[in-house]
């Protein structure tokens, strides 16, 4: 079974947005794959030097490291099936978002 490893990176960690993106993208992992993921929160106002070595324009950011291909997801992930589609996630089915279209 595939596991699914995230980076949420946000300006704050406790800024509304943050707490948003955060809940959203476990609430959706939590539906898509269940127990499958990890997410590793950075938070730029703290570690601003990852701002410049992953190019984060904007956060909040999310980053699929694994498994590859990269993707990677501005906002709040309030749509959680556009969001799905772009991180790759697999349906309730099991089928890859990326092989479906919305």
């Amino acid at each position: 079974m595939t596991t699914y490893t995230f980076r949420l990176y946000v300006a704050g960690q406790f800024a509304e947005r943050a707490e948003t993106a955060l809940w959203n993208l476990r609430t959706l992992c939590e539906s898509r794959v269940p127990g499958r993921y990890a997410v590793e929160l950075i938070d730029l106002e703290k570690r601003p030097e990852m701002a410049q070595e992953e190019r984060i324009l904007m956060t909040p950011t999310v980053i699929r490291t694994d498994p590859p291909p990269q993707r990677r997801v501005i906002g709040v992930l309030s749509d959680h099936q556009r969001a799905a589609f772009a991180l790759g996630l697999p349906d309730a089915d099991g089928r890859a978002e990326e092989n479906t279209k919305i």
